[in-house]
C-alpha cells in the first residue's frame, strides 16, 4: 500500500493524524481517539516511502539525525510529515491539515477574536497542547488580515503548513531550514524587511522568545504559538525560559507588549459529528499587566473569571457560548455559517495547495513513486542523532 492510498483513507475517515510503524497496522486519530485499521506494514515498505520523499542531501541528514520534518501535498491534501527512526525501523507521523478556507468563521471560533488582528502592534499568543489546532487558528487570524487590510505579512514557520494566496495583504512565507537557517536569523532579518505583521510558527528557544518580544515592542503586530494548557501557564513559560537574573526584565517586557493570549483545546461534538475549538481568552488589561510584571501568574485565572466586560473568556463561559450556538461551519463545505457559496471564493481559494517542485533528477526508486510524492524541498530536520544499529546498517556501501 502506498502513501497516497493511506492518506486518502485517512482523509475519508475524517482523521486528523496518520501513524505508520513497521510491523504494525496504520493508526488513525479520529476525533481525538486512536484507531487501528488495515494490515501491518513492513519495514522495507516504509523505508522505501521515506527514501522517495527525501532528496539525497536530506536523506543523508536523516540517516545521521534519525528524524525529518517537512510538509507535502498528497492526494490534494496538505500534510505535515515527520519521519522518525524507532526501535522497529522507519516510521511516519502525518498531520492532515484542513483543506478548507481557514478563517475565524469557518473554524467556528468566536467572532471577537477578529478584533485582535485589528491592532497595529503588540503580541498575540496562541497556546494549547499538541494537536489542539493552534496552527489553524493562527492561519485563521492571518487570513482575516489578508481579506480585509493591505498590510505586509511575514511568516516564519517550520515547516510551512498553510500556503496563503495574497488577497489584500502582501504575504511572504519563509520556511526554517529551506529559506532561512533558523527562527533567530529570520527574526533578525525581519527587522530589515519592513513587515507590518510577523507570524512566528513556534516559540521554543529563549533566543526566539527574546527576538519575538523585541519585534512586538518595535511597532509590529506579532502572532506566535506556545505549548501550554492555560493562558497563565503560557505566560509563565515565556518568563521561566530565561535565566532567573533577567526574568524580572523579561516579565516587564512581556507585560508592555502583550495584547492577548488564546489558549484552546479541541472538543468533539456528537450532535455535530465534528471537532470544535474551545478557548480561554486572556486580554492584557492594566491589572493583568501588573500580574505579569510581578510574576503573579496564578492570579491570571481570577482575572479571566471576572474579565468578561474586557472581552475575556474562561473555558466554562466559552463552553456556554458554544452550547447556545445554532449555526456552524462544516469542514466539508468550508463556508462560514449563514453564508451562501461564493463563486469567486470557490474559484480562487485563500490557501494554495500546489505541490512543492522537485529539485533533483528522479532515481529508479523515485520513478516508481506517484508524481505527487516526488521529493521536493523538505523542511528543517530538528532532532539530534542517537547512534544505533539501524544507522550502521543504512550507512553500509550501497545503502
Amino acid at each position: 500500500m502506498d502513501l497516497q492510498t493511506l492518506v486518502a483513507v485517512a482523509q475519508k475517515s475524517g482523521a486528523s493524524d496518520l501513524h505508520l510503524e513497521p510491523g504494525l497496522p496504520p493508526a488513525l486519530r479520529i476525533r481525538g481517539t486512536l484507531r487501528i485499521s488495515g494490515e501491518p506494514l513492513t519495514a522495507k515498505t516504509l523505508l522505501e516511502l521515506a527514501r522517495a520523499l527525501l532528496d539525497t542531501d536530506h536523506w543523508h541528514q536523516f540517516l545521521e539525525r534519525r528524524s525529518a520534518d517537512f510538509s507535502r501535498t498528497i492526494q490534494g491534501i496538505r500534510c505535515r510529515i515527520n519521519i522518525l527512526h524507532s526501535a522497529r525501523g522507519v516510521g511516519f507521523a502525518i498531520r492532515l491539515l484542513a483543506p478548507f478556507q481557514a478563517t475565524i468563521d469557518t473554524l467556528n471560533l468566536h467572532p471577537d477574536l477578529k478584533k485582535l488582528v485589528a491592532k497595529e502592534n503588540g503580541l498575540v499568543l496562541v497556546s494549547g497542547p499538541t494537536g489542539s489546532g493552534k496552527s489553524s487558528t493562527l492561519a485563521g487570524l492571518i487570513q482575516e488580515i489578508n481579506l480585509t487590510e493591505a498590510r505586509h505579512i511575514l511568516t516564519i514557520e517550520s515547516p510551512i503548513e498553510y500556503t496563503f494566496r495574497p488577497r489584500k495583504a502582501y504575504i511572504r512565507q519563509r520556511e526554517v531550514g529551506r529559506d532561512t537557517p533558523s527562527f533567530e536569523q529570520a527574526l533578525l532579518d525581519s527587522l530589515r524587511e519592513d513587515p507590518d505583521v510577523l507570524m512566528v510558527g513556534e516559540m521554543r528557544e529563549p533566543e526566539t522568545m527574546r527576538l519575538t518580544l523585541g519585534a512586538a515592542e518595535t511597532g509590529h503586530l506579532v502572532l506566535g504559538t506556545l505549548h501550554s494548557s492555560s493562558s497563565g501557564e503560557a505566560l509563565q513559560r515565556v518568563v521561566s525560559a530565561f535565566p532567573s537574573e533577567i526574568q524580572a526584565g523579561v516579565a516587564a517586557q512581556l507585560a508592555d507588549c502583550l495584547l492577548a493570549v488564546i489558549c484552546q483545546r479541541l472538543q468533539y461534538r456528537a450532535d455535530l459529528d465534528m471537532v470544535v475549538p474551545q478557548c480561554e481568552v486572556l486580554m492584557a488589561t492594566h491589572a493583568v499587566r501588573n500580574f505579569i510584571r510581578n510574576r503573579d501568574f496564578f492570579k491570571v485565572i481570577s482575572a479571566i473569571e471576572t474579565g468578561a466586560d474586557h472581552g475575556m473568556w474562561s473555558f466554562q463561559r466559552y463552553q456556554k457560548w458554544l452550547d447556545s450556538r445554532t449555526k456552524w461551519a462544516y469542514p466539508e463545505s468550508g463556508e462560514p455559517p449563514d453564508s451562501e457559496p461564493d463563486e469567486t471564493t470557490a474559484s480562487a481559494p485563500s490557501f494554495s495547495v500546489a505541490a512543492v517542485p522537485a529539485t533533483k533528477e528522479p532515481s529508479k526508486l523515485d520513478a516508481a513513486v506517484p508524481s505527487s510524492m516526488q521529493p521536493g524541498t523538505p523542511g528543517r530536520i530538528e532532532i539530534e542523532p542517537v547512534e544505533g544499529e539501524f544507522g550502521k546498517i543504512l550507512k553500509r556501501p550501497g545503502a
